[in-house]
C-alpha cells in the first residue's frame, strides 16, 4: 500500500483547493508543528475548533502531515543515500514497490538522466549495499542505479509555505 500523505499530486491532483486561511495554517504549522490550535487561530483569524477542523481536513486529503523530522545520525542510523534509477516500462509498480521498501524515505518520479529518484536511510554500508544489490535492483523493470552517499546534511526544511 502506497503512503498516499507523501503523494503531492493527491493533493493537487484531487482538485483540493487551498483558501487563503488553510495556507496560512499550513504556514504556522511549518514554522512550529506542535504550535496550539488557539495560537495559530489568533494568528489567522480563527478559532481554536476551526483551525483543528481544517488541519484535521488537510491531513486527510493528503495535502499535509505532521511528523516528527530526525537527523538520521542522531538516532542510530548511520548511512543516507539519494539512488538514481532508470528503469523501462511503466514506472508506477517500480515507484510503488520502492515506496515499500522501509527504508526509503522519498520516492520520486522524473524527467533528466534517471527514471526515478529514491532516498534511503541505512544502519551502515552493508545494509546500504543489501537494499541496492539485493532489494532495488532485483525489481524487474530496474535497469541500472547509481548511488549518491551523503557525506554531510548541510539543510533540510520543510517551510516553503503555500502559494
Amino acid at each position: 500500500m502506497t503512503d498516499r500523505t507523501n503523494d503531492r499530486a493527491s493533493g493537487a491532483a484531487g482538485g483540493y483547493h487551498l483558501d487563503p486561511l488553510s495556507k496560512a495554517i499550513i504556514e504556522q504549522l511549518q514554522q512550529d508543528g506542535r504550535r496550539a490550535y488557539a495560537t495559530i487561530g489568533r494568528a489567522v483569524g480563527l478559532s481554536e475548533a476551526a483551525v483543528r477542523q481544517r488541519v484535521q481536513k488537510l491531513i486527510d486529503a493528503g495535502v499535509m502531515q505532521i511528523v516528527a523530522v530526525t537527523d538520521p545520525l542522531t538516532v542510530g542510523f548511520h548511512r543516507q543515500a539519494m539512488i538514481g534509477i532508470r528503469a523501462e516500462g511503466d514506472l508506477e509498480p517500480v515507484a510503488d514497490a520502492l515506496a515499500e521498501m522501509a527504508e526509503v524515505d522519498y520516492v520520486v518520479m522524473t524527467a533528466g538522466s534517471f527514471d526515478l529518484l529514491v532516498e534511503v536511510v541505512c544502519a551502515d554500508d552493508d545494509h546500504l549495499l543489501e537494499i541496492i544489490n539485493k532489494r532495488i535492483r532485483a525489481l524487474p523493470q530496474v535497469r541500472s542505479t547509481e548511488s549518491f552517499v551523503y557525506l554531510k546534511l548541510r539543510k533540510q526544511t520543510y517551510t516553503w509555505g503555500a502559494l
